[in-house]
């Protein structure tokens, strides 16, 4: 970074908050399957997902979603309370908690969007 600007000095992107750790567990023709760990605060990125996906817990916690426009919305993670989205969210996922928080997600390459 460039100690005058603030940016990075290489075009990479500019980055607030922590990233969070996403370490693939799994990746064939049907199915890729992400653990993801974030520390307090720490976020995915925005991205957007091509496959519809399953979210399981592994830890209770507080989510913030941001999403385009400029919306937020908060989700409260319950350990082993699965849930599912289509294809086509796009978001940036944020720890809103004060603890570490970790979810495996399993996207289905079976159902494209």
């Amino acid at each position: 970074m460039s100690a005058t600007s603030g940016l990075p000095q290489d075009g990479g992107p500019l980055r607030c908050r922590e990233p969070a750790t996403g370490t693939v567990q799994l990746d064939n023709e049907h199915v890729k399957v992400t653990r993801w760990d974030f520390n307090p605060g720490a976020e995915t990125g925005w991205h957007r997902h091509g496959w519809l996906y399953v979210v399981v817990p592994v830890t209770d916690g507080t989510l913030l979603l941001e999403l385009p426009g400029g919306q937020t919305m908060t989700a409260e993670l319950k350990a082993g309370l699965s849930y599912s989205r289509d294809a086509g969210t796009e978001h940036n996922v944020v720890n809103a908690g004060t603890a570490p928080l970790s979810f495996v997600e399993t996207e289905l390459k079976s159902l494209p969007g």
